[in-house]
C-alpha cells in the first residue's frame, strides 16, 4: 500500500513566479534603456505642471525638491554607451547565459527548466505596485520615528541643563527639531521611480475597477492612476501630442472630487465641478481670486469639445487611513458642458458638468459618502448567525461564524466530522522537545533603541546598522517580509508592550468566519487592517513530520509545514526572502543531518482538530496576507512561529486570503497517481488549480 502524504499548506509560491520575474526583467531591460533615452519628463508630473493656485509655499518646495530628485534620478548615459551595454547583453543571450527555447505547449526553456510564463493579471501588478509603496512608506514612517526618538532624547538631555548652556555636537540640529512633522507618503514617492503607468491615458487603467480604494493621494500617484499629489484635475500636457496627432491639447484624463471648492455640487451619476485655483488654502474653501482658462481648466475643456470622457475618484474621511482619507474610483463620467461665472464668493470660477457612462458597476458612494458593506453593530444585526463565538471566550474579541449557504444551516464548532476544537496557545505532540529558552535582551521597559537591543540586531546582518523590524505606527505593523523575524521573548527585560514583540499580542481585529458555497468556511474583517499589520498566527498541535508520514490521513487538510530553513534555501519551490540574517551565527546548518536534498520540513503545525481561527482562513493565488516566520522564545529555525500579517491595505469585509504554497502536481493519491484539485479563489490570476 502507498503511504499518502497529508496535504500541507506551506508558506511559499511555486518556483515558476520567481523564474517568471527573473527572466522577464532581463527580456524588458533593454527595452527600458530605449524608453529612457526617449523621454525626459519627470515621474509624477509627466508636463503637466502644478496649479500655483492650489499650493502654498512649503508645499512648492516639496514640490521643486520632489521634481530635482527625480530629474537627477532620471539621468541616463548617452546613447553610444547604452548600444554598447545593449550589445554585450543580446550577446550573453545569444550566447546562452540565459536560455531561452519556445516549446509547443506556449511555455519557455529557461537554463533547462520549463517556466511557464503565462502575464500576470493587471490587478496583480496593481497589487504589487501598492505593496512596493507601502514599504517603502513603512520605511519613511521607520526613520520619521527614528528622529523623533533623538529629538526626545536631545530635549531631555537639555532639560537636565541650564537655559544657557549649549547642545553638545552631535545633537539632532535645531532645524531638523523644528520639522517634526514629515511626509513619509512623499517619502515613498521618491523612491519609487517604478511607477506601475508612468505614461498618462485615457479611460481605465488595467487593473483598477470601479470602487477600488486608495487610501492615499500618493498611492494612486505609484500606480500612475492621478498623478498628482496635490491638483484635482490630472491632465495630459503637450507632450503628449506626438503620440495623440488627432486631439487637441491639453487633455484630461482624471478628477478627483474632495470637497476642497464651496461651488462644487456632487449627486453622485450627475456631477457639478469647480475647476482649479483661485481658493484659499487655510481651509475655509472660499475663493480669494478669479480662476484661469489653462492648465486643467482648460485640459477639462478640451475633454468637452472632442467627447472624451474623465476618471472620477471621490475622496471621503476615513479614520484608518493616515492621510484622514479614502479615495474611491467611481468609474468614468463624460464632461458634457462647461460654462464661467461668479462663485459663491464673487470671484469668476470655471464649471463642469460631468455625467457617469452607462454600462459601468453600480457606485459605492451613498449620498456622496464611501460605503463598502455595512458592518453589524450587535448580534442581532447578523444575518445568518449560527454561533455567537467560535472562540468560546479565549479571544480578545468574539469571533462569530455566520452561515447563509447550507440548509439547515451548520457552525465550524458543532461539525463533528472534524471534532474540531479552539485553542489560542500551541500545543506540543508526545516526542517533541522544545529548544531551550534564549537568552534576551536587557533593556528595560520598552526597547527604544534598536542599537542597544539584543534582539533588534539578530535581524540584520549589517554590524553598522539595526532597525526593529517593525514601527510603532496603528499598533505595530511589520515593515517588510523577512526570513525570519527576530522578536523579544520570555527572557528580556522588556515588557509586553515593547514594540519587538509585535505579533504575540492576540488579536487587535474583530474577525467572521463564514460559510461560502464552493471553498467552505472563510475569514473575513469587520475591520479595516494596514499593511503589515499582523492578523493571528496559525496555531494547532506541533508535530513532527516524519510522525505524520505514517499516518494515512486524506482528510486533515489543516496541516501547516515550518518550512523557515527551506525558504532561506530557496528549496522545494519556495520563494527565496532576503537573507536578513546570518543562519550560522543562530543555528547550525553544516550538521550532516541538514545535507540531505530533501525538502521536507522537520516540523509542522496540526490544525486539523486542535487550532484557532487561522484554520478556516482560504488561499489565493492573489492573496492579501503573507506568512512571516518568528523567533521569539527560542532560536531554533525548524521550529518558528507562523503568524500571517496584511499584505495589502484590507478594507472591512473582504476576505482574508493566503498562499498555501502547493506545488502542481506534488500531490499523490493511494494509487501513486498526481491528485488534482480545483481552486475557487476567483482571482483574475488564478492558478486554475490548488494543487
Amino acid at each position: 500500500m502507498v503511504v499518502v502524504k497529508a496535504q500541507r499548506r506551506v508558506s511559499a509560491r511555486i518556483q515558476e513566479k520567481q523564474r517568471e520575474e527573473k527572466q522577464r526583467e532581463e527580456k524588458l531591460r533593454l527595452v527600458k534603456r530605449r524608453v529612457d533615452l526617449l523621454t525626459d519628463e519627470i515621474i509624477g508630473n509627466n508636463g503637466a505642471a502644478v496649479d500655483d493656485g492650489d499650493v502654498d509655499d512649503e508645499e512648492k518646495s516639496t514640490i521643486n525638491a520632489f521634481s530635482k530628485s527625480n530629474k537627477r534620478g532620471r539621468k541616463v548615459k548617452d546613447a553610444e554607451n547604452v548600444e554598447k551595454e545593449e550589445e554585450v547583453e543580446e550577446e550573453k543571450l545569444e550566447k546562452g547565459k540565459v536560455s531561452v527555447e519556445s516549446t509547443s505547449s506556449g511555455a519557455e526553456l529557461v537554463d533547462g527548466n520549463v517556466v511557464n510564463f503565462a502575464e500576470k493579471s493587471d490587478h496583480a501588478k496593481v497589487k504589487e505596485t501598492l505593496r512596493l509603496f507601502n514599504k517603502y512608506y513603512l520605511q519613511g514612517v521607520q526613520e520619521e520615528e527614528q528622529r523623533c526618538c533623538r529629538i526626545v532624547e536631545v530635549d531631555s538631555k537639555a532639560s537636565k541643563k541650564s537655559n544657557k548652556s549649549k547642545s553638545k555636537k552631535g545633537d539632532v540640529p535645531e532645524d531638523e527639531a523644528k520639522n517634526k512633522a514629515k511626509r513619509p507618503d512623499l517619502k515613498a514617492m521618491m523612491k519609487n521611480s517604478e511607477i506601475l503607468y508612468s505614461a498618462k491615458r485615457i479611460g481605465d487603467i488595467p487593473g483598477v475597477h470601479v470602487g477600488h480604494q486608495f487610501y492615499s493621494r500618493a498611492e494612486m500617484v505609484a500606480v500612475g492612476f492621478h498623478s498628482h499629489w496635490l491638483n484635482g484635475i490630472d491632465y495630459m500636457g503637450m507632450s503628449y501630442k506626438g503620440d495623440y496627432k488627432n486631439y487637441t491639447f491639453p487633455l484630461a484624463v482624471a478628477i478627483v472630487l474632495s470637497g476642497m471648492y464651496e461651488d462644487d455640487l456632487d449627486n453622485a451619476e450627475d456631477v457639478v465641478y469647480t475647476g482649479q485655483g483661485g481658493h484659499n488654502l487655510t481651509g475655509d474653501k472660499r475663493q480669494i481670486r478669479d480662476q484661469k482658462l489653462e492648465r486643467g481648466n482648460l485640459a477639462l475643456k478640451n475633454c468637452v469639445d472632442q467627447d472624451l470622457p474623465v476618471r472620477v475618484i471621490r475622496g471621503h474621511d476615513c479614520s484608518s487611513s493616515y492621510t484622514g482619507k479614502v479615495y474611491s474610483y467611481d468609474g468614468l463620467y463624460k464632461v458634457v458642458k462647461y460654462w464661467a461665472e461668479k462663485g459663491l464668493s464673487g470671484f469668476t470660477v470655471f464649471k463642469y458638468r460631468l455625467r457617469r457612462l452607462e454600462g459601468q458597476p453600480i457606485l459605492t458612494t451613498n449620498q456622496v459618502r464611501f460605503i463598502n458593506g455595512r458592518v453589524p453593530q450587535s448580534l442581532s444585526e447578523i444575518r445568518g448567525l449560527v454561533c455567537e463565538d467560535i472562540s468560546g471566550g479565549q479571544e480578545a474579541f468574539p469571533i462569530p461564524a455566520t452561515n447563509l449557504v447550507d440548509d439547515p444551516p451548520v457552525a465550524p464548532t458543532v461539525v463533528k466530522i472534524s471534532g474540531f476544537t479552539y485553542c489560542k496557545s500551541m500545543q506540543v505532540a508526545k516526542g517533541v522537545k522544545l529548544p531551550t529558552t534564549a537568552i534576551g535582551c536587557d533593556c528595560r521597559g520598552n526597547c527604544l533603541n534598536s542599537h542597544d537591543c539584543s534582539c533588534a540586531k539578530l535581524n540584520s546582518t549589517d554590524s553598522k546598522h539595526y532597525d526593529f523590524p517593525y514601527v510603532h505606527r496603528d499598533g505595530g505593523r511589520l515593515v517588510e517580509a523577512k526570513a525570519v523575524v527576530f522578536e523579544c521573548g520570555p527572557k528580556c527585560g522588556c515588557g509586553p508592550d515593547c514594540i519587538n514583540r509585535t505579533s504575540q499580542r492576540g488579536l487587535k481585529y474583530r474577525l467572521e468566519v463564514y460559510r461560502t458555497p464552493k471553498k467552505g468556511w472563510a475569514v473575513r474583517s469587520w475591520d479595516f487592517i494596514p499593511a503589515g499589520a499582523p492578523v493571528c498566527e496559525y496555531i494547532g498541535v506541533l508535530r513532527r513530520t516524519e510522525d505524520l508520514d505514517n499516518v494515512c490521513d486524506n482528510e486533515n487538510n489543516f496541516i501547516f509545514d515550518i518550512d523557515c530553513l527551506q525558504t532561506m534555501r530557496g528549496l522545494g519551490g519556495r520563494e527565496r526572502r532576503l537573507r536578513d540574517v546570518s543562519i550560522s551565527t543562530i543555528y547550525n546548518s553544516d550538521r550532516p543531518d541538514d545535507q540531505r536534498v530533501e525538502n521536507t520540513p522537520d516540523y509542522c503545525i496540526d490544525a486539523g482538530a486542535v487550532g484557532n481561527v487561522a484554520r478556516f482562513i482560504n488561499h489565493s493565488c492573489e492573496p492579501n496576507l503573507f506568512v512571516q516566520c518568528v523567533l521569539s522564545s527560542h532560536h531554533d529555525l525548524k521550529l518558528a512561529r507562523v503568524v500571517l500579517f496584511a499584505a495589502d491595505n484590507i478594507p472591512p469585509l473582504q476576505e482574508l486570503t493566503y498562499d498555501y504554497g502547493y506545488e502542481l502536481d506534488s500531490v499523490h493519491g493511494p494509487d501513486g497517481k498526481v491528485k488534482q484539485m480545483v481552486c475557487y479563489c476567483g482571482a483574475e490570476g488564478c492558478r486554475g488549480r490548488l494543487f
